[in-house]
């Protein structure tokens, strides 16, 4: 065991296997609705080689990919914490700083599918795992609650830790690479244009990010604040319990299913509300960021399967011999080029229109019988975890397995990037698989 001081105090960590690692360190406290602030100081020794809580939530919807994400985690309001994974022996390497998908109302940074341990070691860097308030405490507040993008506003203060403390673990502060997965890369995109977080980090990676998705989200809101206030029934959202709060979430998301493909990211930063700019203001926000940040960004071939696969309609065309099949395939390449390739595509041609540094990548491989292929989440297990912690993932087929060789890859491409950039990487365009 190890003893480290970051802010608020000091912390003892856990080292072994030629690695520290400090789990649950608190970044932030808030009070219900409220912008967070830095920790509160402490005395002593705080532990920390125990995982923090996720925030509370309803069950993933894509659980039955995945498999359970919060596996072995509670819940609790008071879930801004992180968890720092580097080698025993880090001097000023490289900091990659995690943000978990989960369509802002799932998932935890403090999941051993998100274990860093590997990534760490082989890639000689420093990875930094972020848990953040998802859903109605972190992105759409219920009526009479004046809070905007307090998830978006946890992630800055997370990544405002990172500058003032990763030096206790051999980070570099000054090459952080900010990377996340669906929501979490959507959370990247939405850090790139705050001028908040201009400066907190040099280099994101985008992996499979849910780009596009605004027009039309003021009207969505409008909708699932009524459901909201309907279900909490004139009861003050600041007092009442958890599980009440969670239902009028449910509410809020059954109210924006008739919103179609913005419908599935019900809760999201809203632009228009700090710190985040204008939509009219996005144009100039990407074009500074790409003078400042370097850009991989990628998506799985068959992003959309799940997704496609939820619809009430594909059971029924599943039903039709072969045709069916057909029909329900060709919808899944649609809505990925729709929802996930083309703005994908888009932004890293805005990037190169801008000036700026960018790379891009498709994931393929694709497990035996597993119908859904190369889908959403699947590059997950091949950066994170271990085959335990993945072993419950129906996504990765029957045999449950990965491709190592392909896994080792794809952390060595991740982390060249993190270390010199896109310019390290053996092509513009990165295909696994």
């Amino acid at each position: 065991m190890r003893e480290r001081h970051v802010t608020g105090g000091t912390i003892q960590v856990e080292h072994q296997d030629g690695l520290i690692r400090a789990r649950g360190v608190r970044y932030g406290a808030a009070k219900r609705f409220a912008v967070a602030e830095p920790p509160p100081a402490w005395s002593g020794v705080r532990d920390a080689t125990q995982s923090g809580p996720a925030c509370p939530q309803r069950p993933s919807r894509l659980g039955w990919v995945t498999g359970n994400v919060l596996e072995g985690l509670s819940t609790d309001e008071n879930c801004l914490m992180l968890t720092v994974t580097a080698p025993a022996d880090a001097h000023r390497l490289p900091v990659m700083v995690w943000f978990h998908g989960g369509a802002y109302v799932a998932g935890s940074g403090e999941s051993a599918k998100y274990d860093a341990g590997t990534l760490a070691r082989a890639g000689n860097v420093v990875v930094v795992n972020v848990s953040y308030r998802l859903g109605i405490f972190g992105y759409l507040s219920p009526p009479g609650i004046t809070a905007d993008n307090l998830g978006l506003r946890d992630q800055i203060l997370a990544l405002r830790w990172v500058q003032d403390n990763i030096a206790a673990f051999g980070g570099d502060a000054t090459n952080v690479t900010a990377f996340g997965q669906s929501a979490g890369a959507h959370s990247v995109w939405s850090l790139m244009l705050c001028q908040d977080a201009a400066g907190l980090f040099h280099r994101a990676i985008l992996q499979s990010p849910p780009l596009e998705l605004d027009h039309g989200r003021d009207d969505m809101a409008q909708n699932m604040g009524s459901a909201m206030a309907t279900s909490l029934a004139g009861a003050d959202p600041s007092e009442v319990s958890v599980e009440r709060l969670l239902a009028a979430e449910g509410a809020a998301v059954a109210a924006a299913q008739g919103f179609g493909l913005l419908g599935g990211l019900a809760f999201a930063p809203r632009l228009g509300r700090g710190p985040l700019p204008a939509p009219a203001d996005v144009p100039d926000a990407l074009a500074a960021a790409a003078g400042r940040i370097e850009l991989l960004v990628g998506y799985t071939k068959d992003d959309a399967a799940p997704f496609v696969a939820m619809d009430p309609r594909v059971a029924r065309l599943n039903r039709v011999p072969v045709l069916g099949r057909l029909a329900v395939r060709a919808g899944s390449t649609a809505v990925t080029k729709q929802a996930f390739s083309g703005p994908a595509e888009r932004l890293a041609q805005a990037w190169r229109t801008h000036g700026g540094r960018v790379g891009t990548y498709r994931f393929d491989w694709t497990p035996a019988n597993a119908p859904l292929g190369a889908c959403h989440c699947m590059e997950l297990p091949f950066l994170f975890g271990s085959p335990q912690t993945w072993a419950d993932a129906p996504m990765l087929g029957p045999r449950r397995t990965i491709d190592n060789q392909l896994s080792a890859e794809m952390r060595t491409r991740w982390a060249q990037f993190a270390h010199h950039g896109v310019e390290s990487l053996p092509g513009p365009s990165l295909r696994f698989g």
